[in-house]
């Protein structure tokens, strides 16, 4: 009767966690990916999604998990438009700057106000999905959020 009791327990204990190496992917066959996933701290991820078809592009995020809100910003376009631009150093530095301060000081909105100059089409929403990085570092987080689902 215990070896049933510890069989049963096994087999209803949770799933591994998501390791954050598994969150770096090609999400859009050979051209488009996310990468350099991070944890920035205080329930904070970061990290870059890429394209490279008849054109690249590198967005980064920055995304708050016990929020659920996540800013978006583009540091780098070549031949996708009219706009030729790499600025991935320099907001990667406002970035780094805004998260190496005291959780209470930071916030999204702050941060898209200080890269409203480096990068382009910045933008903060509410995330339906749990992403990634916020699943495999944070998942206790996900409140509302639809589970993130690695495929």
């Amino acid at each position: 009767m215990f070896r049933l009791a510890s069989i049963s327990f096994a087999l209803a204990a949770p799933a591994a966690a998501l390791d954050l190496g598994q969150c770096t992917r090609t999400t859009h066959v050979s051209h488009g990916g996310e990468a350099e996933h991070r944890d920035l701290g205080a329930g904070r991820v970061g990290w870059a999604e890429w394209w490279s078809q008849e054109g690249v592009y590198v967005d980064a995020y920055v995304a708050d998990c016990g929020t659920a809100r996540v800013l978006i910003t583009r540091l780098r376009e070549e031949n996708v438009g009219a706009r030729q631009f790499d600025r991935r150093d320099a907001g990667q530095k406002i970035i780094e700057r805004h998260t190496r301060r005291h959780p209470s000081l930071f916030s999204l909105e702050g941060l898209a106000d200080d890269l409203a100059n480096t990068g382009e089409d910045t933008q903060l929403s509410d995330m339906k999905t749990e992403p990634c990085a916020c699943a495999s570092l944070y998942p206790n987080m996900r409140g509302a959020m639809m589970p993130f689902v690695l495929n």
